[in-house]
């Protein structure tokens, strides 16, 4: 791998002069179905030395600096490994950096939030969650920490209220979680059938209306929120889904119009995929990220001019 063209050649000589922090988390042992989330981080990486520096739109993004904190190294021992990852995530959201993180099974998103509320303690935090699945049991496979306990454990950090979790292209439930879900209304849910039917601005008004006055946002991208026809790889796949096309629109208008400060993408399986079909799309998306980074930064320089 050619490191100066990975992530478009967009890479920094420094994590101090970067705009836009990356770390991927290899680990998938919390996955109730297929696995191979783990090798995603390195594919994307693999995959993005050939992609130019530049947004759908056109946006050239050659200012853009981007500091690759390369993987937190995964081992068997579960418990020390996500204090490590929430350690290290920590060190990288408290730089006042937008990070990028790169999973791994949606369970790795329990450090990492953790980390993102910790390094905003003295405000409430929101989360989107952008999944097929709420994720939301208690307990999955005999674990708390399964994937599909994401934002139960989500809901327990101290700044994180049920009315700040709003999930998006939900069309898969277990009966512990619609219970759950009933009881708690406030946690709002746009399913994959209301954003067909009702249609991406319509989508985007209802994320926007909850998060006015939050000024921390973490957004959560588990890639089988799309379906299956445009993201085969990934181990618990749910017909139904957006399309690619849709998930660009609406992580972009979530990029440039709300405080978003830390993404993660998750459940990418590269051994599940059919010529990186999944990889690919996961990194359409990154981009639009990326642009949306590049966004904020020259506003801030205009406004600097001013």
């Amino acid at each position: 791998m050619k490191e100066n063209l990975v992530w478009g050649g967009l890479c920094a000589d420094s994590l101090e002069e970067a705009d836009l922090v990356v770390m991927g988390i290899p680990f998938d042992g919390a996955v109730s179905a297929g696995r191979g989330a783990a090798a995603a981080p390195d594919r994307l990486r693999e995959l993005s030395q050939l992609l130019p520096p530049i947004t759908e739109e056109g946006m050239i993004l050659s200012s853009l600096k981007i500091w690759d904190d390369g993987n937190v190294p995964a081992h068997l021992n579960w418990e020390k490994y996500f204090g490590e990852v929430k350690m290290q995530a920590y060190n990288l959201i408290a730089k006042d950096k937008f990070c990028l993180f790169l999973g791994g099974d949606h369970s790795v998103s329990i450090p990492l939030e953790a980390a993102f509320a910790e390094a905003n303690a003295n405000q409430k935090i929101g989360i989107i969650h952008v999944d097929s699945h709420s994720d939301i049991e208690d307990e999955y496979d005999g674990h708390s920490w399964s994937h599909a306990c994401t934002q139960r454990r989500a809901l327990e950090l101290p700044n994180m209220e049920p009315a700040g979790l709003t999930l998006v292209g939900i069309r898969s439930y277990t009966r512990r979680e619609l219970e759950f879900l009933t009881s708690h209304p406030e946690i709002r849910v746009i399913g994959a059938r209301e954003v067909y039917r009702q249609g991406l601005a319509h989508t985007y008004a209802a994320i926007s209306e909850r998060y006015r006055g939050y000024q921390s946002i973490y957004l959560s991208l588990d890639i089988d929120v799309l379906d299956p026809a445009f993201a085969p790889g990934t181990g618990t796949p749910e017909g139904g889904g957006l399309s690619t096309r849709e998930l660009m629109e609406l992580v972009k208008q979530i990029m440039n119009h709300l405080p978003v400060k830390a993404a993660d993408i998750v459940e990418i399986s590269p051994p599940l995929d059919c010529a990186n079909i999944t990889s690919w799309a996961a990194l359409k998306v990154i981009f639009e990220i990326f642009g949306g980074v590049f966004s904020r930064k020259r506003q801030r320089r205009l406004g600097s001019q001013q």
